[in-house]
């Protein structure tokens, strides 16, 4: 099942996966500019400090929607070591949005409330890139699909006194047909 009908459902999953993560990263962004800017203008916080807080409120924020809405369908077993890698490549994220703003400011000196959230909007485009690649690639796994594990199980039930080849040369022309 590799023609056309595979790659629009594919493309379809993809569809709906990118819709989901826009949603909640669009909230999240609602945070991160929310706090960010409540924090430069009612504290004495260094731009870059203030900010940084806004993206760890708004990665919690993230992490919240994108575990029980985005990706809600995704494997669930090893939670401690999602909640790491999610943290790890957030903190990446984080780097990379913060040092675009980091830029701006004390490399260039734009530092006017317009131009700091310009950049801030710059920085989580390009953070956001990069995040939602390793999301999902490394840290909320895709389980695997009901074909595979039904192969997977016919396999090992090839235990009927025949060495199993033949089933395995069926179930490989089949695939690639």
């Amino acid at each position: 099942m590799n023609g056309p009908a595979t790659w629009r459902a594919r493309l379809d999953q993809l569809g709906r996966e990118v819709a989901k993560f826009g949603a909640v990263g669009a909230l999240g962004t609602l945070v991160n500019f929310g706090v960010s800017n409540f924090l430069w203008h009612a504290t004495n916080l260094q731009a870059v400090r203030a900010n940084i807080i806004a993206t760890v409120i708004a990665i919690a924020f993230n992490y919240v929607g994108f575990r029980y809405f985005t990706y809600r369908d995704r494997d669930k077993s090893g939670r401690t070591r999602e909640l790491s890698l999610f943290l790890a490549f957030s903190a990446v994220g984080l780097v990379i949005e913060n040092g675009v703003l980091y830029m701006a400011i004390y490399g260039f000196g734009w530092d006017s409330s317009l131009q700091r959230n310009v950049f801030k909007f710059v920085g989580i485009g390009i953070a956001t890139l990069f995040r939602f690649w390793s999301y999902r690639t490394w840290v909320f796994k895709t389980m695997p699909g009901r074909e595979a594990v039904a192969r997977a199980e016919s396999f090992l039930e090839a235990g009927d006194g025949r060495d199993g080849r033949e089933d395995r040369r069926s179930d490989i022309q089949r695939t690639h047909r």
